[in-house]
């Protein structure tokens, strides 16, 4: 298969998504029953013991050399690359013919033990335990804060995103690992993401005619809309297929329910079909 080539329809198996567990919102709940990390911009990653997976099942295609030293025990955690370098990473991690010099820039960080049935605390201290016998330079284990309270909680907030980061993640210091969205694992960001699937490609007009208008989207609790702005113009000339998720950015709600001010932001990482 050619080199670089990325994920086509059909052409990938897949395994059952991972039990992954996923965030709710952070709603003002107290800081000190957290620990807190940085929201990383990274590609979500499961590690089972002997593949690294993809949320939605698929298999990433990484080097041997970077997954040797890799613990026998299943880990939760973000490929990632950097701040403000998601397009980069999202290329490499979905070729099928991986590319070394890509693969060695990149960092598996990890930030929970799935199988274990301790609550979040044991379960970094067993994690930390862990880090401290494996010898990869691929592998990071994610800093976890104990942040006092929410001036704390803000101020970091405020210098996270300065620095081109992304929001920051709380995790409840007593709560088990349940897959899933739950109100144990929060995120907190100034403004909030959401995913849809797209359902058609709406023409343009004016400066957009003959590329892509609008998509209309479809949420998984079945709210239509049409998501028009957040693209570049090569998005625009090759828009994500019918039938592939995206993530989008909104204020709020309307009073019907929609999402208020929505911009597109990506595509799903583990979809197929765009480079």
């Amino acid at each position: 298969m050619p080199l670089g080539l990325v994920w086509v329809a059909g052409e990938v198996q897949g395994l059952a998504p991972p039990p992954l567990q996923l965030a709710g919102w952070y709603q003002q709940q107290d800081t000190a029953l957290y620990r807190v990390s940085e929201k990383l911009d990274g590609v979500r990653a499961y590690w089972n013991g002997r593949e690294l997976l993809s949320r939605g099942g698929h298999r990433f295609s990484a080097p041997g050399w970077f997954l040797a030293g890799f613990p026998a025990t299943p880990l939760d955690g973000e490929l990632w690359l950097g701040r403000g370098r998601f397009s980069e990473l999202s290329a490499a991690v979905r070729r099928f013919v991986p590319l070394d010099d890509e693969w060695r820039q990149i960092r598996f960080m990890v930030f929970d033990l799935p199988a274990s049935d301790l609550p979040f605390e044991a379960r970094l201290s067993a994690l930390q335990a862990l880090f401290a016998t494996l010898d990869t330079p691929h592998l990071e284990l994610v800093e976890q804060r104990r942040v006092p309270d929410r001036p704390a909680l803000s101020a970091w907030l405020a210098e996270v995103e300065a620095g081109g980061g992304e929001g920051l993640m709380l995790r409840h210091r007593q709560s088990r690992y349940l897959p899933g969205r739950n109100e144990d694992l929060l995120k907190l960001k100034r403004h909030r993401d959401a995913e849809a699937v797209v359902l058609a490609h709406l023409p343009g007009q004016g400066k957009y005619e003959g590329m892509l208008g609008a998509l209309l989207v479809e949420t998984p609790d079945g709210r239509r809309f049409r998501l028009g702005t957040g693209f570049s113009d090569e998005q625009r000339r090759r828009p994500p297929p019918p039938g592939s998720t995206v993530s989008y950015r909104y204020r709020g709600e309307t009073a019907t329910g929609l999402p208020r001010f929505a911009s597109f932001l990506r595509v799903r990482s583990d979809e197929p079909g765009q480079p």
